[in-house]
């Protein structure tokens, strides 16, 4: 399997990407990082897919390897989507799969429902489809916590002190709970916080995973999933902050699509059960295709 990379011009900047090319003419996938302000590292053991078709990562703006402007007003989701739109034109994907995990599930039901023309299947893995639905869960989970780290986390966002040691250090016992059960942590994880922007997050989404403050506040598609026609893969962690109740109700709402729950993991099933995650996208890629 051959690999070529390089960059994107999009507003605000360059974008890096890079495709896993592949002996079978498969139609390709493109993946969606998590975030805002994530990067692709988490994601990449996902170039096993390879095997059957070729497989694009990229990094969106201000992360990973792609260039990291200062204008905050680029921290936009119509201009993630636009970003989308200028890569799929440079790499001249007529048809193409879209995987998107978390916030980069955001963005492909952003991105289809603006310009669904081309996309022959969609894999919503760990969603974030309703911003508000989004932090009702959290606060579900949050009571699951022991009640100090409940009270540290609340008496630091009254009094604005989410930036504090000991607010991050709550904020990683949630963490630990729904977002990756691995223990030890993968160190390869934690070597990977040099690609995150954390201003990109802070801008569109908030001081922490569950405490919602930023632009994508009242993101909510929900209205709008009927009009996913295609075929639709909806996954999620049985631990996972996408919890499994919302990740089955946007699949009922959705015509033409599955559901799966990977019964060990959290947020990062694609590490936490990393060969039954690729076992059930890849199924469902090939049966699409076929």
């Amino acid at each position: 399997m051959s690999l070529n990379e390089g960059f994107v011009e999009v507003t605000g900047g360059k974008v890096w990407y890079q495709i896993h090319e592949s002996v079978k003419k498969n139609t390709p996938v493109i993946i969606l990082h998590g975030g805002p302000g994530s990067s692709h590292y988490s994601l990449q053991g996902l170039r096993i897919l390879a095997e059957d078709r070729p497989v694009i990562f990229y990094d969106q703006l201000g992360c990973g390897k792609s260039d990291r402007p200062t204008d905050n007003s680029l921290w936009t989701i119509d201009r993630f989507v636009e970003e989308l739109g200028l890569i799929r034109a440079v790499l001249s994907l007529e048809r193409f799969h879209i995987l998107g995990h978390s916030w980069g599930t955001t963005l492909a039901a952003a991105y289809y429902l603006d310009k669904p023309e081309g996309v022959k299947s969609i894999i919503f893995s760990s969603p974030c489809l309703s911003a508000p639905m989004w932090a009702e869960d959290q606060e579900e989970n949050r009571k699951k916590l022991p009640l100090n780290v409940q009270q540290t986390l609340k008496a630091h966002e009254e009094k604005g002190t989410t930036d504090s040691e000991e607010y991050k250090e709550a904020t990683n016992i949630f963490n630990n709970h729904f977002v990756c059960r691995l223990d030890p942590y993968p160190e390869f994880l934690a070597e990977g916080k040099k690609y995150k922007n954390p201003d990109v997050y802070n801008i569109m989404w908030g001081p922490s995973e569950f405490y919602v403050t930023g632009n994508l506040k009242k993101f909510d598609c929900t209205s709008e999933l009927h009009q996913i026609k295609i075929p639709t893969l909806y996954t999620c962690g049985r631990y996972d902050e996408a919890t499994p109740k919302s990740t089955e109700y946007f699949s009922s709402l959705t015509p033409n699509s599955q559901f799966h729950v990977f019964e060990q993991s959290a947020h990062m099933p694609y590490l936490e059960e990393q060969e039954e995650y690729v076992r059930v996208v890849g199924d469902f890629l090939r049966k699409t295709d076929s």
